[in-house]
């Protein structure tokens, strides 16, 4: 049984980062840049007025301005600003030659058909510099920087309608156990709905991934070392879940090492999860999760969402924020990392979700994330602060 940390270690150590593929920028979304980005042009591109207003000389500000034109945004100027002049100009458009402000319009008096004078005491610029927020040949962009809408924003600025980006990982859900129904099903006495996979798949999904479920492993060797076969054709990562622990039935790590994998850990200190398998099998991997539902959900928000950020170059951690406890939290068995489902209170603090063991999933349903207690340690103290890890 090995340190949640020390599996963390080995999994960086062996993952391999997925290749690169080209998809088109409104395909770009919720994946992974695999080259940085660098701006093709100046941002502002020239100067650029702020507000609509008359763009002019600070040195006129005190006598009649004539206006020469009226600069729309997108129109080049045709006149430059001599002295006593000025031209109307619209948000976004071009400044002048000649101007060194735009003085805007709720400051401006309109004297004449041609003439206007400024109203108010002093005036900023009102106009953005040419390239004060990016020079051509600039990064805006980190290679491994996961596109969200603000970052599709900045590569159609700079040009960017092709993007490369990391391959999405292939990940094949295999559930099993004798005891297992699928949803649809009316279970037997003896018989339970197959919630695992469902659940992986969903969360496969919103992880960024590509996801197939090669069903129920019925329980024998046979039938368990066929069906990991057939999902290591076409996944970069294989996730089954069940049959890992020291049962009578539970054979999965005999069968995952005749299919070719080399198991590198099987045994957690950590609570749930104690009972997770990670094999590799060249640039393949396969993680065994336990049968109880909580205990493979939080691994894959813990263990296997580290195993695809590294494999898509993702650079940025998992969404964590630090608050204070709202409560004293204990608990009795001090011997594994523990990791506890909690919600956010309307005062800022974490609570914990009434939660009764690793077959207790309903209790995921209104927590908001999850905080570790450290091996060794009995109680969290109210106010203590604590990483949420949000799911």
């Amino acid at each position: 049984m090995i340190l949640f940390e020390e599996a963390l270690e080995i999994i960086k150590k062996v993952a391999v980062p997925l290749p690169g593929e080209t998809v088109s920028l409104g395909k770009s979304a919720g994946r992974i840049l695999f080259d940085d980005v660098f701006s093709d042009m100046d941002m502002p591109p020239f100067d650029k007025s702020a507000v609509d207003g008359y763009a002019c000389r600070r040195a006129d500000l005190d006598t009649a301005l004539r206006v020469l034109e009226t600069i729309p945004a997108g129109k080049v100027p045709g006149k430059t600003i001599g002295a006593g002049e000025c031209s109307k100009l619209m948000t976004g458009g071009m400044l002048p030659a000649g101007a060194d402000c735009v003085i805007m319009v709720e400051d401006v008096e309109i004297t004449g058909k041609d003439t206007i004078r400024f109203t108010g005491t002093k005036t900023a610029l009102n106009y953005c510099k040419m390239a004060e927020d990016i020079r051509r040949g600039d990064k805006v962009l980190n290679k491994g920087t996961l596109i969200r809408p603000q970052e599709v924003a900045i590569l159609a600025s700079v040009g960017c309608a092709d993007i490369k980006v990391y391959k999405q990982p292939n990940i094949g859900i295999i559930s099993t156990g004798d005891e297992l129904v699928e949803p649809a099903e009316i279970p037997a006495i003896s018989q339970i709905r197959n919630s695992n996979a469902w659940q992986l798949l969903a969360q496969a999904q919103r992880a960024g991934c590509k996801t197939s479920y090669f069903g129920i492993a019925r329980d024998t060797e046979e039938a368990t070392l066929e069906i990991i076969q057939k999902a290591s054709i076409e996944s970069d990562i294989v996730i089954l879940t069940g049959g890992i622990s020291a049962g009578d039935f539970d054979f999965v790590p005999a069968v995952i090492q005749q299919a070719g994998y080399e198991i590198k850990f099987r045994s957690m200190a950590v609570q749930p999860g104690k009972p997770v398998i990670f094999a590799t099998r060249g640039n393949q991997y396969l993680v065994g999760l336990p049968g109880n539902p909580v205990s493979s959900f939080v691994q894959f928000e813990l263990l296997v969402k580290h195993l695809i950020r590294l494999i898509t170059g993702k650079t940025s951690k998992e969404m964590q924020i630090t608050v204070p406890m709202g409560v004293d939290y204990k608990r009795r068995n001090t011997g594994r990392k523990a990791f506890f489902p909690v919600y956010l209170s309307e005062e800022g603090t974490a609570m914990p979700v009434e939660y009764h063991g690793s077959a207790h999933i309903h209790s995921y349903i209104h927590a908001q994330g999850i905080v570790a207690i450290e091996i060794g340690k009995e109680t969290i103290s109210k106010g203590t602060l604590v990483h949420v890890r949000l799911v």
